[in-house]
């Protein structure tokens, strides 16, 4: 069973997939089996987005179940 890549490292995979994509230079079989790759990666990394999204709600859910909406670049003020 494959590890599961962390955030970071398969948007770095999704990169080098892409920057080989755009040479132009795979032969069309290569190109294709990188692309499916890239297509598998970007369904990862929203994966990955969405679950820390909802993470990041319910740590920022009052006692009431109300959502406290906070501007993040005001804290750093």
């Amino acid at each position: 069973m494959k590890k599961e890549e962390t955030f970071e490292n398969s948007m770095k995979r999704l990169e080098e997939i892409v920057s080989l994509l755009e040479a132009g230079k795979l032969p069309l079989e290569e190109a294709l089996s990188a692309f499916e790759e890239g297509v598998a990666l970007v369904k990862q990394c929203n994966d990955k987005l969405q679950a820390a999204e909802q993470r990041v709600r319910i740590l920022m859910e009052n006692g009431d179940g109300e959502m406290s909406a906070k501007d993040f670049s005001s804290e750093a003020d």
